[in-house]
């Protein structure tokens, strides 16, 4: 299937008020696993409702390829079923009166599929999900993950060029979580098809998506990989919202933590303008127990332990740097205890600069890479 396109979409609810969504212009390339993450009301779901139909756009185009689906100027509108697209509810939506094998084949049924081959792709798609042993089960009789197994094999029965998932697993455990990711991971390589996914949840874009569009308050902030969009966020907002713990962010000052690393960054590069603050990442920021310890190259400091966190694989521990809270994340035992003093560090090529309004400059590690796709 050609990619899908959408091209200064606006959608407004309230005529005055802010848009759900203001002039969007993302491309969501065919084949790829593409996450629309973002905070609640940023607008990802109305996103996804638009691609799928559900809701028509105020202003702009939605096509997929040279197709169009979606223009207030052009006058077009394909229906939701006209668009070759399965859709995921949240709340999986499964009929409480059909069986699995009834739920897996409705959607056949709607398109007239002779009985013979309903039965057959039913059963093909809950194979696929692990849950075809369930056939004569009632949705009442199944687990919440085996209820989103079958949501999905009835979008996989129909066989569509585009699968539309919005937040599917916010309703289950962690574990549930885990294996449905795998799972949905699965079936993208096995299908190939494109998907759309809607989350709030950094983890799942980071493990399942091939690209992230991250937004905020209805308007596009970056798309990239999730890699490229985790080492190098395109601004502020993006640099906050993915990671976790999340980027220690440190408004620009003359003094305490915030001169320390500006001077230190002025040393470092050249030409880049008046930064309006520096972020580290937790797990760049090290610790080390004397100066001696530290790369030469490197911007260090004291730091007293004010918490340590373990999580079993890793530590988090809460600092005070001068005049500001931080936090690191070690792989390594800290053996530290609240109240002492350390030497917190990173490297150059670790440390993020971002400009006034938010939008990241080019630091002195970036001359080589490739610059992100940001809208701002």
């Amino acid at each position: 299937m050609p990619a899908i396109h959408l091209s200064g979409v606006v959608k407004t609810y309230v005529s005055g008020a802010r848009p759900a969504v203001r002039d969007l212009d993302l491309t969501i390339p065919d084949g790829s696993f593409t996450c629309l993450l973002g905070p609640s009301g940023c607008g990802k779901t109305t996103t996804l409702r638009m691609i799928a139909g559900l809701e028509q756009p105020t202003r702009g185009e939605i096509r997929v390829g040279d197709r169009v689906l979606d223009s207030v100027e052009r006058g077009v509108y394909v229906p939701p079923e006209k668009r070759d697209m399965g859709l995921v509810f949240q709340n999986y939506a499964l009929w409480p009166h059909l069986t699995v094998q009834g739920n897996t084949e409705f959607g056949l049924r709607m398109r007239k599929v002779p009985a013979e081959r309903r039965k057959a792709r039913a059963k093909e798609a809950l194979e696929k999900v692990h849950v075809a042993d369930c056939m004569d089960r009632y949705p009442s009789q199944l687990s919440g993950g085996q209820q989103q197994r079958v949501a999905l094999a009835r979008m996989l029965a129909v066989d569509p060029d585009v699968l539309l998932l919005d937040e599917p697993l916010s309703n289950l455990d962690a574990r549930l979580r885990l294996e449905m990711r795998a799972e949905l991971k699965r079936i993208h390589d096995e299908t190939g098809a494109t998907v759309v996914f809607v989350t709030h949840d950094q983890m799942e874009a980071m493990t399942m998506a091939t690209h992230i569009a991250v937004m905020s308050e209805g308007e596009l902030q970056q798309v990239a990989p999730p890699m490229e969009m985790y080492e190098r966020p395109g601004n502020r907002f993006v640099a906050g919202f993915v990671g976790s713990p999340p980027m220690n962010i440190v408004p620009a000052g003359e003094s305490g933590l915030a001169g320390s690393l500006l001077r230190y960054a002025e040393k470092r590069a050249d030409g880049l303008g008046t930064p309006g603050c520096v972020g580290v990442r937790p797990e760049a920021l090290k610790l080390a127990a004397s100066q001696d310890e530290v790369p030469d190259t490197a911007w260090s400091d004291e730091a007293v332990v004010e918490a340590v966190l373990p999580t079993g694989a890793s530590w988090t521990v809460q600092l005070r740097v001068l005049d500001t809270e931080m936090f690191a994340v070690t792989h390594e035992d800290p053996e530290a205890a609240p109240g002492d003093r350390l030497r917190c560090w990173a490297r150059p090529g670790r440390l993020h600069l971002f400009a006034e309004d938010g939008a990241r400059m080019s630091a002195w590690d970036d001359a080589t890479t490739t610059t992100p796709k940001v809208v701002s």
